[in-house]
């Protein structure tokens, strides 16, 4: 295995942990949509709140599709095979989202204004949900053949450690993106009812976080194959949701979000670092997918290297600028 396949590996770890946190709130303002908002104009600025960003957002997860198409090619084609249909639903979520935002605004009667918020709180549930159960399957193990070919039944996709891995990913965006709006939403009504909200959600999310902990100690071999580093992993996302939830309570609203979304990072690097040296785990360990037999040449990854790194400073210098720019509080209409 060679220092650029696993700096690769790496990069993608790191462009799906800025697509869960930065993403990660984007769909939890949508689940609050109908989760915390009442009124229209309430919903009018919970999507003021991320309209200039959500687009900017999902292209870490594009940036993350191509980086595993042109450097790991056998890892994309295995993954994209094999979940097909989770991949083509999770897309038709995106789009529906997407449109949903312009939709809304475009239709004159609450009726359908309703249904188009409707739309967007439901797919805003089910992408992180699906996304929840695709990566607790690879990490868990699925049915791979001496080609990387997956034949994998219905049960292989949805069994008791997935669908905890799709709310766990779902309730961590939504307590994420309840953090955002308390930082983006003036004081008021709407505010005051977040903070109610957020006081429940969080010894939940921790309950969530204790079965997730359980189901990688039944259902995969992190712990015997990397007991002390996963120990650490799970010790630091815990204690990353209790500073968080302490800090939202005394309603240091930076913090909360900051240390929230460091847990969610933690997540990501935890089932990377639990999948490592393998790219998709086998429910025959002999037939997992390693990394050294997943990437392009060395060759392209050297140049890939050097075009990355060269673009990498420019792209987050512009989204840091886009926060930067919209940085005010939002008014909610009375």
């Amino acid at each position: 295995m060679t220092d650029f396949q696993i700096l690769w590996f790496v990069l993608i770890a790191v462009l799906f942990a800025g697509f869960f946190f930065l993403e990660g709130f984007d769909f939890g303002i949508g689940m609050a949509l109908k989760g915390v908002a009442k009124t229209e104009h309430e919903e009018d600025a919970l999507i003021a709140s991320i309209g200039p960003h959500w687009d900017g957002n999902e292209v870490w997860l594009i940036t993350a599709g191509g980086a595993m198409f042109a450097a790991m090619p056998f890892w994309y084609a295995s993954l994209f095979s094999g979940f097909y249909l989770i991949l083509f639903a999770i897309l038709l979520g995106l789009i529906y989202r997407g449109v949903s935002f312009e939709f809304r605004e475009q239709m004159k009667t609450a009726k359908y204004r309703n249904l188009w918020t409707t739309i967007s709180a439901v797919t805003s549930f089910f992408v992180p949900f699906l996304f929840g159960v695709l990566f607790a399957d690879v990490v868990q193990g699925m049915p791979l053949d001496k080609a990387g070919d997956m034949s994998a039944t219905f049960f292989d996709y949805f069994n008791v450690f997935s669908i905890i891995g799709g709310v766990a990913v779902a309730l961590l965006s939504y307590v994420h993106g309840l953090n955002y709006l308390r930082l983006k939403v003036e004081t008021g009504v709407l505010h005051d009812r977040v903070q109610t909200q957020i006081k429940v959600l969080y010894p939940v999310l921790l309950v969530g976080e204790v079965a997730f902990a359980a189901g990688l100690f039944l259902f995969t071999d992190f712990f015997a194959k990397k007991p002390l580093i996963t120990v650490a992993f799970l010790a630091v996302i815990v204690l990353l949701t209790v500073i968080a939830w302490l800090t939202g309570l005394m309603r240091r609203n930076v913090w909360s979000f900051i240390t929230l979304g460091l847990a969610i990072i933690a997540v990501v690097l935890l089932l990377f670092t639990g999948l490592f040296p393998r790219v998709i785990v086998g429910d025959v360990p002999s037939m997992s997918l390693l990394l050294k037999n997943a990437t392009s040449s060395a060759y392209t990854l050297k140049w890939m290297t050097i075009i990355s790194l060269t673009a990498l400073p420019i792209v987050l210098a512009y989204q840091i600028w886009s926060f930067y720019i919209f940085r005010q509080r939002i008014v909610v209409k009375k």
